[in-house]
């Protein structure tokens, strides 16, 4: 069964850090472009970043470049999200997708339609 499972969430004061992981089972994740996405209360979801399936090409918006980095790690069918210098308006449930390498288009990296699989989600609770 293919399976996306988000962990490392939780409360920090503003200007700490967390990293958040998830770990892919049940499909050949190499072939994957993966991304990290967010949504907050009363808020669209939004992509907070991406990765290519080797790992060489990133995506982030504006309102997060310079503070959040996204890796993967192909052997451990696992993907990061570090966060660093947190904001209060971080704070949001996170999840991971994964879009299949066929059908990516990286002008568009923030589509949740480009996405095949969803996991659960890990909140993060930033305070001021």
């Amino acid at each position: 069964q293919d399976q996306l499972v988000e962990s490392g969430g939780g409360s920090v004061q503003a200007g700490g850090s967390l990293r958040l992981s998830c770990a892919a089972s049940g499909y050949t994740y190499r072939i994957y472009y993966m991304g990290w996405f967010r949504q907050a209360p009363g808020k669209e979801r939004e992509g907070v970043a991406a990765i290519s399936p080797g790992g060489v090409t990133t995506y982030y918006p504006d309102s997060v470049k310079g503070r959040f980095t996204v890796s993967r790690d192909n052997a451990k069918n696992t993907l990061y999200l570090e966060m660093n210098n947190l904001k209060p308006e971080d704070s949001a449930m996170y999840y991971c997708a994964a879009a299949h390498r066929a059908s990516w288009d990286g002008a568009t990296w923030y589509a949740e339609a480009l996405y095949n699989y969803w996991g659960q989600g890990t909140q993060v609770t930033v305070s001021s």
